[in-house]
């Protein structure tokens, strides 16, 4: 028998924090994803460190980003959403 399962350490995660976290801009809520993917961050890698639009979109998926997009945000804005997302799900998104 192993001495770490993985399934159940992911399971209370997953119960502690849920499967996404949200945030909100004006009437709307956004949600991102509380864990990501091998695949998901095999295509981070492939990002310019600058490319905030394409890491947006990769983690809220098209839709969902295009419905951000119409927003009104700062960069400033953007930063204090990933840092709150980093520090909520232990990420480390948007940190220095």
């Amino acid at each position: 028998m192993a001495n770490f399962d993985v399934n159940a350490a992911r399971a209370q995660r997953q119960e502690a924090a849920g499967r996404t976290w949200s945030f909100g801009i004006d009437d709307e809520t956004f949600d991102l994803p509380t864990e990501l993917t091998r695949a998901t961050a095999k295509a981070m890698q492939k990002l310019d460190d600058n490319d905030v639009d394409g890491l947006l979109s990769l983690l809220m998926g098209k839709e969902q980003f295009a419905r951000f997009a119409k927003h009104e945000i700062t960069l400033q804005d953007i930063a204090a959403v990933l840092n709150a997302y980093g520090k909520e799900t232990g990420l480390g998104l948007g940190e220095d």
